[in-house]
């Protein structure tokens, strides 16, 4: 039996999202972000109930927390309300977050890279695993890699990152900085 599920809410940086954090795993790891409710079907029940919540144009599921946007007709009030009690309900349900047969994780962008490339993309996705998206998430976002190519990193910020004031600070002087610290053949980061 398990215990009851606590939902605590934590601001995001970004005016238009809050982070609620579970006391319950909801994955393995990473993240899976949703930005309108038909990307939901057949993906996550979870995600599917909390955009019945009014106002919720994007939700993003995180290891233990989940990250809500709301649209300009949104109501915080509402929406404070609302999304902890639907992630309770659901999980005392002992539902499972994704769907049968959907791989979070597989939905990442595979490209083909030149044999030299390869060795500057994995160096990449590590740091992105064991140092940016942990700090990232500590706002309620993500960072998610797109792909390399030409000395160019595509990463795609999600949740409250995404539409955050200060989502091109994050990236040009904090994940850019870093990236080229590590790996000098790195000239740029940019938006996916």
């Amino acid at each position: 039996m398990f215990s009851a599920v606590q939902v605590s809410l934590e601001f995001t940086p970004n005016p238009n999202t809050l982070k609620f954090v579970v006391s319950r795993p909801l994955m393995a790891r990473g993240a899976c972000n949703f930005t309108s409710s038909s990307q939901t079907k057949n993906k996550s029940p979870l995600a599917e109930q909390l955009f019945e919540v009014a106002g919720v144009v994007s939700v993003l599921l995180g290891t233990n927390f989940v990250t809500i946007t709301k649209g300009p007709q949104g109501d915080w009030d509402l929406i404070a309300e609302k999304v902890p009690q639907t992630i309770q309900d659901f999980l005392a349900q002992n539902s499972s977050v994704f769907a049968p047969g959907y791989d979070p994780e597989a939905a990442t962008t595979q490209t083909t890279l030149k044999p030299e490339d390869q060795e500057i993309e994995r160096k990449i996705r590590e740091l992105l695993d064991t140092e940016i998206r942990p700090a990232v998430a500590m706002d309620g976002g993500d960072i998610t890699f797109g792909k390399y190519e030409d000395g160019i990193v595509y990463l795609s910020l999600q949740g409250a990152c995404s539409s955050c004031p200060s989502s091109t600070a994050t990236l040009k002087m904090g994940v850019e900085t870093r990236l080229k610290e590590v790996i000098p053949q790195i000239r740029e980061v940019v938006q996916y």
